[in-house]
């Protein structure tokens, strides 16, 4: 199956609202009118992984489309002028309630994501984050619940998002 190129979204130039605004390569559109290039890049996006003293696996219930009922890890964009670090502490705290003490990154893996009908590439940085607390934890924002699962009771095939998924089956191997 074909994909279709992320830069076929954009019509006009968004610097001038020129039409005139066409492929110049594989990475970036250019306006004839006013010379502008646009490069399209992946928006970065947070994993964050929590293990409580038992071994067990913070998951959320998703809350919201895209993948609405279906497991993921508490997470989202970077914000700018934050670094992913404090964007997965963030967003750890918008969700969960829980305040990040240490970050460790883990690995990143390339996604897609479907936000009101725009189709948002990103680049999904995992880290293993430790928490103050965890007995605080608690469902908020995007997360319509969470729950700790056991390592060895995690099922990949039940995370909705495809990068956390896959995150989540490299995690067994790293962690398991």
């Amino acid at each position: 199956m074909a994909k279709e190129h992320p830069l076929a979204q954009f019509r006009f130039c968004p610097k001038c609202g020129s039409p005139q605004f066409t492929v110049h390569n594989g990475k970036s559109k250019h306006c004839e009118t006013c010379g502008f290039t646009y490069y399209f890049n992946p928006s970065a996006a947070t994993v964050a992984v929590i293990l409580n003293g038992r071994g067990e696996l913070l998951a959320c219930r998703r809350g919201k489309e895209p993948a609405k009922g279906t497991l993921d890890l508490p997470g989202g964009f970077s914000d700018c002028y934050e670094t992913s670090e404090e964007g997965v502490a963030r967003e750890v705290k918008e969700e969960t309630g829980l305040d990040v003490t240490q970050t460790e990154f883990l690995f990143s893996l390339p996604n897609t994501y479907l936000y009101s009908g725009f189709l948002v590439h990103t680049i999904d940085n995992f880290f293993r984050c430790t928490v103050a607390d965890s007995h605080g934890a608690h469902a908020m924002d995007d997360a319509a619940e969470l729950q700790w699962i056991p390592l060895r009771e995690v099922r990949p095939e039940l995370f909705g998002l495809e990068s956390v998924r896959k995150g989540v089956e490299r995690l067994i191997g790293l962690l398991g």
